[in-house]
């Protein structure tokens, strides 16, 4: 069930994109609010429960109706299921659109218009970025856009999928990422109640936490389809030059993968005066966009972004291969 699941998903997602007002994502946002609001009082008990409340009620609750409905009406309907989870969770076109005008925009010669998306992209400061950093940036952005929305989310729906627990992978690694991301943008932007320091700290560290195994499971697709030697050198070796820990592996191991130089000085997040005056916290989210080490490799170029573009695409044909051939075995046998 799972690759046919994920097959279905991945066309469909192709083929009408998930839009940014979808009900699904107002919905998602309006929940976190109503939890932060609700529950974060400031001690790290309450972060605990306020994280708790965010992600795990909705992964059981899409976890409650795969069982209702594989049990009580049949298997075919909760692939109907599957399917609707993963459609609304997992997705290149969610963040494609970033990329694909960025590359075109630099191949046209218009590096004005490439900073410009790139700053709108990320809400960070990307003015008088050289052609070479311009590139960089898109390139670690994307990584870990595509591992976040596309490869972490096969990791995390396969294997729990594997133990009976339906599509709760997917919406257990797409709401922890979005708690820890969402939660840390709100800190950095507002100044009416923003999350409190106990609160971004658990969801960091849950996020960190989650995002482990499936983050080293795509550095790993990285380097099968890529150069592996030194992909997988890249990922011993240079993985701490990143402030990140999984981030970091997915990053180093692209870089090795397509021996491209990545690394450096990061692109500082737009930060509210007035809430960084009211809440310590927000110093506390800035420092995750630290600077880094770079990474050995070529300085990198436009064609870059094509490698990156085959080396996410050869990484999905080996995952759905390796599903496929797990599908028909268990079928089979």
């Amino acid at each position: 069930m799972s690759f046919f699941a994920i097959l279905f998903a991945l066309l469909i997602e192709q083929a009408r994109p998930l839009a940014r007002t979808h009900p699904a994502h107002a919905g998602v946002r309006a929940w976190a609010l109503s939890v932060r609001r609700n529950f974060d009082a400031g001690s790290a008990a309450q972060g605990w429960a306020a994280w708790s409340l965010a992600v795990l009620v909705p992964t059981f609750l899409v976890l409650l109706v795969h069982w209702l409905l594989l049990h009580w009406i049949g298997w075919p309907v909760a692939m109907v299921w599957n399917v609707a989870v993963l459609y609304l969770t997992l997705g290149f076109r969610q963040f494609s659109h970033h990329f694909t005008g960025i590359r075109d925009a630099l191949e046209e010669g218009d590096e004005s218009r490439a900073r410009a998306q790139l700053a709108a992209w990320q809400q960070v400061d990307a003015r008088d970025l050289p052609r070479s950093e311009i590139v960089r940036h898109v390139i670690e952005y994307s990584v870990i856009a595509a591992h976040r929305h596309v490869f972490g989310v096969l990791a995390c729906f396969s294997l729990l999928a594997a133990l009976g627990l339906g599509p709760a992978g997917a919406v257990l690694y797409r709401m922890a990422e979005f708690a820890a991301r969402h939660w840390k943008e709100q800190a950095l932007r507002i100044s009416d109640h923003p999350p409190s320091a106990a609160l971004l700290h658990a969801a960091d560290r849950a996020w960190t936490a989650i995002d482990w195994l499936p983050a080293r499971l795509t550095a790993l697709s990285f380097a099968v389809v890529g150069s592996f030697e030194e992909a997988i050198d890249g990922w011993r070796f240079h993985a701490q030059r990143f402030p990140n820990d999984n981030d970091g592996v997915v990053l180093a191991a692209t870089a090795g993968a397509i021996n491209v130089r990545l690394g450096g000085e990061a692109l500082r997040t737009r930060i509210d005066p007035q809430a960084a005056a009211i809440d310590p916290a927000v110093i506390d989210a800035a420092e995750a966009d630290a600077d880094s080490d770079s990474t050995p490799g070529r300085t990198p170029e436009i064609g870059h972004l094509r490698s990156v573009v085959g080396l996410v695409w050869r990484s999905v044909v080996v995952w759905m291969l390796l599903l496929a051939l797990l599908t028909f075995a268990r079928l089979l046998g």
